[in-house]
């Protein structure tokens, strides 16, 4: 009798042949490095299982044996976003500086990747980086003088700022072009073009509007942000 399974090839040799790899092939960081490429490249709408595993050459259920589900790769690539952030970033001498280079770090990495922030950039990973930026602004909220609760209460405050400030930006580089150049335009047409007869405050100050662009709008709020903690801080930085 002939023993066709020893001509027939093993499943992992069969998805090789297709051009595909073997599901032993995939972990979690190549997965979740897939599925920020698929987010960054096509909206966060693009991002399912079935789509994912088309994307990695393997079926959706091999990506469950590494995720629970969407929403654990959502906090994954959550993490990934705060890793890139503070990944080799020690802190300096002064607590304000420390707290200040963290911010720009965390608005960075958004910016790089803004179609992930706007979806993820608000939410909670409870991992590692998250705990590494934690305890960075903590010890430095810490050095500033203010007690366990203070600290706690600050820290909150000022990394959901960063993150909010950063996903925001986010939101808008993720949209089309011509939309991004339509709402840059508008400070210099439409709200020039105010009537200072109906809106005698905000014409008055229209011609300024267009040079405070998301650059200074970041510095800005960052500074009154620190100014508020510095003032509030028993040692000064």
């Amino acid at each position: 009798m002939t023993d066709h399974g020893a001509d027939t090839p093993a499943p992992a040799a069969r998805a090789a042949r297709r051009g595909r790899p073997p599901s032993t092939a995939l972990n979690r960081d190549r997965i979740l490095d897939a599925a920020r490429a698929l987010v960054e490249r096509e909206g966060p709408d693009a991002l399912t299982l079935r789509r994912l595993g088309a994307e990695l050459g393997s079926n959706h259920t091999a990506v469950l044996r590494h995720f629970s589900g969407k929403e654990e790769i959502l906090l994954g690539l959550a993490e990934q976003l705060i890793e890139e952030a503070v990944t080799g970033y020690e802190p300096t001498d002064s607590w304000r500086e420390t707290l200040a280079g963290l911010a720009r770090r965390v608005r960075g990495a958004c910016l790089t990747h803004p179609q992930v922030a706007a979806v993820v950039a608000g939410r909670v990973s409870r991992r590692d980086a998250e705990f590494r930026g934690a305890d960075l602004v903590i010890g430095a909220l810490r050095q500033a003088g203010f007690g366990d609760r203070e600290a706690a209460r600050y820290y909150r405050a000022l990394a959901d700022t960063a993150l909010a400030m950063g996903a925001q930006e986010a939101a808008v580089a993720a949209l089309d072009s011509a939309a991004r150049e339509g709402d840059r335009l508008a400070w210099r047409r439409e709200y020039l073009a105010v009537s200072p007869t109906a809106y005698p405050h905000l014409a008055s100050v229209a011609p300024h509007l267009a040079a405070a662009d998301e650059d200074d709008q970041f510095e800005t709020v960052l500074g009154l942000l620190l100014d508020a903690v510095e003032l509030r801080a028993p040692h000064k930085p």
